[in-house]
């Protein structure tokens, strides 16, 4: 290993070690790392989960190590995991839906239609899809398990008369089609939860910069710990006759590294080295995984264009229409006026517990900037005591957060406000705040403005849309964001704006404030 220090926690945590050694590659350790066993219940059956590769695949040569192996086996293991998940989803919906609320009887002909349910998701694509990425998350194919649930409940539908001692009528079909999405969205969790227990950590390579390399590595180390970068391998200097040297040299790497993905960050410089790069992985059976730096502008959002064997790529323009703003402005005010009347006793309860605990009003009111620029009050329960803010300069030596002021242990916070907090519950007054106009349940992170005059050029751009409650800062950890990386968070998330996104954001956010991790 090199003596040279690591340039950050995140590098070290993955074993990086920065700079570059001369010959572009970083001596990493080659043997084979694993996830700790999970704690409580799962840490027992993690020896039969180390089996189930074997058992599904009959793969041999996983037991050597063998990177090309694992691959295999990983792929097989999500992939037949989340066979069984979509055939236990569809068995539990026909059960509940049939027979529960339908009070038919279902034939033994029924079980010839669980594999429907698998055709249906080879049809849409819900098997092909984890192979492909290194974050593998169920909600973001809730989508496609909509059109899953659409196709199976129209094939039931069709083959009833065979299926059902009976008939059964719209609103158990209608049910049919909740039940599955719902069934499907908590089984492929869970059997993703237990193929990643399963299977080793998936180990990364990157091609491109040191820059990018860090950045990599601190993104997943914060994505939950299933993929881990283990080195990286330089484009280097010019394009041309040492091509085959270079392509080699990758082979060799991904044999001593035992690596399973290769991550390349394109470079326009030279592009037949990029090209090289990823035909070789593909071709001695790793992953490979691209990242350009111009998807860190126009996001996902995005549509390819086919122009006779061209690839163009259409970017959407910047902001919302009309008609998508009025549909979020709908979103926002269904949602607000729903959540006030489910949380009104709740919030005058803590409005109570507030001001018993503390001198001073329960709300406090703060000045943020709002859209386009403009002013508006914000409103929180007050978590510390009245006057807080005329306390706030001579606690900057204190701060730990980068670009915002954050202290974890604010000696300001009342006893309350400590709970409310970690509890994300001082939030909920912003609900009026959605209900007048003046924040949306998902947004930009408002900000005071000291912070927002910081922000500058092409960067203010995020104000084109109406800050929110909450948004992909939140579900990160906003206190743990740093000014710089939220702000193109909020970027991001104007530049490819869709009523899924907020809805996912929100799903994700009920998960986030139940840990009581706070804002």
């Amino acid at each position: 290993m090199s003596d040279v220090a690591p340039a950050s926690t995140e590098a070290a945590a993955v074993g990086l070690r920065w700079p570059l050694p001369p010959n572009g590659l970083h001596p990493v350790p080659a043997p084979v790392e694993r996830r700790p066993a999970p704690a409580g219940g799962l840490r027992r059956w993690r020896r039969p989960l180390l089996a189930l590769p074997f058992a599904l695949t009959g793969e041999r040569a996983i037991r050597e190590a063998d990177p090309r192996a694992e691959v295999v086996v990983r792929d097989a293991v999500f992939r037949r995991m989340l066979v069984l998940a979509d055939v236990l989803a569809a068995a539990l919906a026909l059960i509940v839906c049939v027979t529960a609320l339908g009070g038919e009887t279902l034939r033994p002909a029924a079980l010839l239609a669980l594999p429907l349910v698998v055709v249906a998701g080879k049809l849409v694509g819900t098997y092909d899809r984890d192979e492909l990425l290194v974050a593998r998350t169920t909600i973001d194919e809730a989508p496609r398990l909509a059109q899953l649930a659409t196709l199976y409940t129209l094939l039931f539908s069709l083959l009833q008369g065979h299926l059902v001692a009976g008939h059964l009528g719209s609103e158990p079909i209608a049910a049919l089609w909740g039940a599955m999405v719902l069934f499907a969205l908590l089984a492929r969790t869970t059997a993703r939860a237990l193929a990643h227990a399963a299977t080793p950590v998936e180990r990364c390579l990157f091609v491109g910069t040191e820059r990018s390399a860090e950045r990599l590595a601190t993104k997943l180390a914060a994505a939950g710990g299933h993929a881990l970068l283990v080195g990286r391998m330089a484009l280097g200097e010019h394009d041309g006759p040492d091509a085959g040297a270079r392509a080699a040299r990758l082979r060799d790497l991904v044999d001593e590294l035992r690596v399973h993905r290769v991550i390349v960050e394109p470079s326009e410089p030279q592009p037949q080295a990029t090209l090289d790069f990823v035909r070789e992985a593909k071709g001695i059976g790793a992953r490979v995984s691209l990242l350009p730096r111009i998807l860190e502008v126009v996001g996902s959002a995005i549509e390819l264009d086919d122009l006779h064997g061209l690839t163009l790529l259409g970017v959407r323009p910047f902001g919302l229409s009309r008609s998508s703003a009025l549909l979020k402005r709908g979103l926002d005010l269904v949602g607000a006026t729903l959540c006030l009347l489910a949380v009104a006793p709740l919030l005058a309860l803590l409005a109570l517990l507030v001001r018993l605990d503390s001198r001073g009003p329960a709300l406090y009111r703060q000045t943020r900037v709002g859209r386009d620029g403009h002013p508006f009050t914000m409103l929180k329960l007050r978590t510390m005591v009245d006057g807080a803010d005329a306390l706030k300069a001579g606690l900057h030596a204190l701060n730990e957060a980068d670009g915002l002021f954050k202290i974890e242990a604010d000696p300001r916070v009342t006893r309350v406000g400590r709970w409310l907090r970690r509890s994300s519950l001082d939030e909920l007054p912003q609900l009026f705040n959605v209900f007048r106009g003046e924040m949306s349940l998902v947004g930009p992170r408002p900000l005071v403005r000291d912070d927002d005059a910081r922000i500058t050029g092409l960067d203010r751009r995020r104000l084109q849309l109406t800050p929110g409650m909450t948004g992909r800062w939140q579900i990160l950890g906003s206190a743990r964001v740093p000014l710089s990386e939220m702000i193109k968070l909020d970027y991001l998330y104007v530049t490819e704006w869709s009523l899924w996104s907020d809805l996912k954001i929100l799903l994700r956010t009920v998960p986030y404030v139940l840990a009581r991790r706070g804002m």
